[in-house]
């Protein structure tokens, strides 16, 4: 099969042509070393859950021999804890530049072992890395707090941070869905697992007081629906509730308030939400708003300042930013695997305690 015929589902009117979709997964191709790594851009760091994410991509575009090295070098350089460390320069595993160990770094993987898996049916892939996925798993789930929320790292030295943000547990709640999906299909119930994603939607619906508060951020806007915590109504109010404050018209959504600065992938995040949400007219307008980040390479500026001295900032175009892009583009396109990890089809939802359930937490 050509490129071309692997991302057909990548034509979107207004964003992206064959040719462009082509372009953009070669930008990301270019970027991943040959041990699979794939980092921010060749000499920045690699952080676990922006690989993942740029893996994620690459099997949406049909590049799975490449996808599956990115996630072969998480299963060789994965602690014994279960976790990864935060930061590794050029995606050497020799040179870690940060070594806490993110909670939510580590628990994306689980996401994308499961998209992996959808989009190839490889069973040989899916019993090699459960492993993986486990260990990771219960690293994450030592970190959870008696509220349901998830403790953001461990310091180098093992100190576990106990201090939770929403937008992490938010994307917790959504790995720990891939992980409990990845149990059945192995036919190896989880139940402490499903009690444990329970807990942590619970919190995220209804008890924004258990997490640091960095509301000035547009991702624990809209990642409580992105990360399928919150759904139906509650999540298109929602996102209603602060479209002013954060989505820029014509150029795409804030990073971080009052800061005038639209960044391309917290929008391509909110056009995934938008569509988990039956939005798929407002998730396209977002994507079709940032092509001003667009570059001559088919990678994606970072971000543009908007106010001011206008510019293109930082000077750097990173594989998440285009995976992001990719990845949003097909769910609107009705990729199967894409659809199904992001729009929640065949991902369990958690056990909820009776305590929970009535409020007593």
């Amino acid at each position: 099969m050509t490129t071309s015929g692997r991302t057909e589902h990548l034509v979107l009117p207004g964003v992206l042509t064959a040719e462009e979709a082509e372009r953009t997964v070669a930008g990301i191709l270019a970027g991943q070393r040959e041990d699979g790594a794939i980092p921010w851009f060749r000499g920045h760091h690699l952080d676990p859950w922006d690989h993942t994410e740029a893996a994620m991509a690459l099997d949406a575009a049909g590049e799975h021999d490449a996808a599956a090295r990115a996630y072969a070098w998480l299963a060789e350089h994965q602690n014994p804890d279960g976790s990864w460390y935060a930061a590794y320069h050029d995606g050497d595993a020799g040179a870690v530049t940060d070594r806490g160990r993110e909670s939510n770094f580590s628990a994306y993987a689980a996401v994308g072992v499961w998209h992996h898996y959808l989009t190839t049916g490889d069973e040989a892939f899916l019993d090699r890395m459960w492993p993986v996925v486990y260990a990771a798993v219960e690293f994450v789930l030592g970190l959870q707090q008696p509220g349901g929320q998830i403790g953001w790292k461990r310091e180098p030295d093992g100190t576990a941070v106990d201090d939770a943000l929403l937008t992490g547990s938010s994307s917790i709640h959504h790995a720990l869905r891939c992980a409990l999906a990845i149990a059945d299909e192995r036919e190896e119930p989880q139940p402490d697992w499903e009690l444990a994603l329970g807990a942590l939607a619970h919190a995220v619906r209804h008890h924004p007081e258990r997490f640091l508060d960095k509301d000035h951020y547009s991702m624990d806007w809209y990642y409580p629906v992105l990360g399928g915590a919150v759904t139906g109504d509650a999540a298109r109010e929602r996102i209603a509730s602060r479209w002013d404050e954060f989505v820029v018209p014509g150029l795409g959504v804030r990073c971080v308030l009052p800061n005038p600065w639209v960044t391309g992938g917290e929008s391509c995040e909110l056009a995934l939400a938008l569509w988990a949400t039956g939005e798929s007219d407002r998730a396209l307008e977002i994507l079709q708003s940032i092509q001003h980040l667009r570059a001559d390479d088919g990678m994606y500026w970072t971000g543009y300042v908007f106010e001011g001295n206008r510019a293109m900032w930082p000077e750097e175009r990173t594989t998440w930013t285009a995976g992001s892009l990719l990845l949003a583009v097909a769910a609107l396109g009705g990729d199967e695997a894409t659809v199904a990890v992001f729009g929640g089809e065949r991902l369990p939802a958690g056990l909820v305690r009776r305590s929970e359930c009535c409020g007593a937490l």
